[in-house]
């Protein structure tokens, strides 16, 4: 049998590795090592399992530990498809233009190695793209908006999507020009919950949107990684960090405002659903009826009226700081009036508080048209202090300094929820609404400020904030009002009496005509 050519076997191997990009990047492609320098990019079978999911998949999602090699696995099957395919446009985002340039340099060290024979003349190559001779390129941008609206791309790469900001209108532009038939794959390590990856994790998880793949890969994929591995990394970051860069667990991952392991906590000890639900919507939740010995809270935050908010309140218990009822939904600011009227009424004349920002104030007027005498009001320049506000006295009788309802300023909100928040921390609250443990898992700290993460809602939230900080003060309010009468009670001088029953008003002895007393005492 005649020995084959250089050109025939320079053939079959081009053809083997036009069909499988785990052989072409198993024996051609080079890697950078941080340690070793440039070494053959051998493949764990994770990262092959992974190269054959991009193959077979039109859409992929991959939460991911770190320092798995998954970028660069990315890097290799893009190689793979512009070298192998005509006219293929691939677009590289994340969350700057360092970290997507990284990717194409890691092509150009691929590329670089590789043998003459599987090279295509570059037409163009600098450091955040590269074209070739077959029209097929690949390119690395930074995240905005509305990147890559204007092309037809063939595979877009997302890569620490969980980190990019304003990822959902990115991907909402990038959707269209993957219309005709491409690719798209989103990796990340987690991030928290509530933001683009996670949602888009979850949808596709649950298979709530078809069509995706989706991918988990913890740090245990890992061969040459064990449990002193994993202990060393809680050491260098941090629990929570490294919890964020190892373990692919969305809840422990993040900055909540709340601890992730507090919510947990919660849910499985006092989240359950409520024995009755009841208005026009089913929206008003309740879990302890009133009962007539008890003092509640009605605490009340007022939606914008843009249809993307919920007014919502919460009935709470003020001794036991327990949630006995809850309402989340959409009505009108007269129609919410109406109701928190009604509610605080049936839970034995509650102290109603109603946020007075804004379109508040409409459900303000309501109340206060409907005569309701224990509505709460709050000083003009935002006392929020308990201890302060006793100072300086609560009296409903002198107004002209305070002003209906809760004033949620740029002072007082974050007051607000640094109370909240040391509420749930000492276990101090009771909650019992899977809708508020929801808000509290993606409500969190971004530029410094805590708020809902992007597409979610705080309303819940809001309201639960004024109305512990409201209970905190009613109960100190309450006390003084036992001290004060205490401190009257003793002041009154008491005077010791002993009864002495007069003889002549003996109600035992009956005077007869004669002058004389009988004792009829034996009647008794």
């Amino acid at each position: 049998m005649a020995e084959k050519s250089l050109k025939e076997i320079i053939k079959e191997e081009y053809i083997k590795c036009a069909k499988s990009a785990s052989y072409f990047m198993k024996k051609y492609c080079m890697i950078q090592h941080p340690t070793k320098g440039k070494i053959p990019f051998h493949l764990y079978q994770f990262q092959e399992e992974t190269l054959q999911d991009f193959q077979e998949n039109d859409r992929m999602v991959i939460l991911k530990s770190r320092q798995l090699g998954i970028s660069t696995l990315t890097a290799g099957f893009s190689l793979w498809t512009i070298l192998f395919h005509n006219d293929k446009n691939i677009l590289v985002v994340a969350i700057d233009q360092n970290t997507s340039k990284n990717l194409v340099t890691k092509v150009h060290v691929m590329f670089n190695s590789l043998p003459s024979w599987l090279k295509l003349k570059a037409e163009e190559s600098n450091k955040l793209s590269i074209r070739l001779s077959n029209g097929s390129q690949i390119k690395a941008i930074a995240s905005t908006g509305t990147s890559g609206r204007s092309e037809a791309l063939s595979l877009v790469i997302i890569d620490e999507a969980a980190f990019v900001e304003e990822a959902e209108d990115l991907w909402a532009s990038l959707q269209q020009t993957l219309s005709t038939g491409g690719k798209g794959i989103i990796l990340s390590t987690p991030n928290g919950t509530g933001n683009f990856f996670h949602k888009i994790w979850t949808k596709a998880e649950s298979g709530e949107t078809k069509g995706w793949k989706t991918k988990r890969l913890p740090w245990q994929v890992h061969p040459d990684r064990d449990q002193a591995w994993r202990v060393r990394q809680d050491e260098e970051l941090g629990v929570r960090l490294a919890a964020q860069e190892c373990d692919c667990d969305f809840s422990t991952s993040g900055n909540t405002v709340v601890s992730p392991d507090l919510i947990a906590y919660y849910n499985q000890n006092y989240v359950k659903d409520p024995i009755e639900k009841r208005g026009f919507d089913g929206n008003l939740w309740v879990w302890e009826v009133p009962d007539y010995s008890k003092n509640y809270i009605v605490s009340a935050d007022v939606a914008r009226g843009d249809s993307e908010d919920y007014s919502a309140f919460h009935v709470i218990d003020v001794v036991n700081c327990t949630q006995v009822a809850e309402y989340k939904g959409q009505l009108t600011t007269k129609d919410f009036g109406n109701m928190l009227v009604a509610i605080a009424t049936e839970y034995n004349d509650a102290l109603l508080v109603v946020e007075n920002a804004n379109i508040g104030w409409a459900t303000l007027q309501q109340i206060i048209d409907r005569g309701y005498k224990n509505l709460y009001y709050s000083y003009k320049d935002d006392v929020l202090d308990s201890d302060k506000f006793l100072l300086r006295g609560y009296d409903l009788s002198v107004k002209s300094n305070m002003v209906a309802g809760f004033t949620m300023s740029s002072k007082t909100r974050p007051l607000a929820i640094s109370k909240m928040e040391l509420y749930i921390r000492e276990k101090s609250c009771i909650i019992y609404s899977k809708r508020l443990i929801e808000e509290l898992s993606v409500f969190i700290w971004k530029n410094s400020k805590a708020e809902a993460a992007a597409g979610y809602n705080d309303d819940l939230i809001m309201s639960f904030c004024e109305g512990l900080w409201v209970r905190d003060t009613a109960l100190k309010l309450r006390q003084a009002g036992i001290e004060i009468n205490k401190a009257a009670l003793s002041n009154m001088r008491s005077t010791a009496t002993v009864y002495k029953p007069s003889e002549a008003n003996n109600a035992w002895k009956m005077k007869l005509n004669s002058n004389e007393n009988e004792d009829i005492s034996w009647l008794i």
